[in-house]
């Protein structure tokens, strides 16, 4: 009987044996595929630090730009703010301008029609039409009708 114990006992360890092998042999493929994944991990990390220097880079580059256009919309606001301010003084002015010229208008209006009647002894002179008060009439006219179109485009 010892001797089928002792056959017993190396079939078993045999089994065994041959359990062993073949686990050893799947451990040994999951090793290998898990040192294959591990060398596509590494090469996706180091894909993935490349992309991100280049996005850091990118960033910085945006930084960059946005400060500078930062900078030219300031200087551009600033310009803007001063022609602004150049621009109603102007109007100011012209404004200032049309005044004065509307009161030499009406005064020469005023004059014209405020003239004395002709008395009999000292016969008349009919206005001529090309004469200096006509004359100063007309280019005050026309100097006011100019000033008053600059000023309704420039308000526009």
């Amino acid at each position: 009987m010892s001797g089928f114990l002792v056959v017993t006992a190396d079939l078993l360890v045999g089994i065994l044996l041959v359990a062993t092998i073949v686990s050893s042999v799947r451990l040994s493929r999951r090793i290998s595929g898990l040192k294959a994944d591990e060398a596509a991990m590494r090469a996706t990390i180091g894909e993935l630090v490349a992309a991100t220097e280049a996005a850091e880079r990118a960033v910085s580059g945006l930084r960059k730009t946005l400060a500078e256009c930062d900078e030219e919309l300031a200087d551009r606001i600033r310009t803007a703010q001063r022609q602004g301010q150049e621009l109603a003084r102007a109007i100011a002015a012209g404004e200032k301008v049309m005044g004065g010229l509307e009161r030499v208008f009406d005064a020469t209006r005023r004059a014209l029609h405020a003239s004395p009647p002709p008395t009999a002894s000292v016969p008349a002179e009919e206005p001529r039409p090309g004469g200096p008060l006509q004359a100063a009439l007309a280019a005050a006219q026309a100097v006011a009708e100019r000033s008053a179109r600059r000023l309704e485009s420039r308000a526009a």
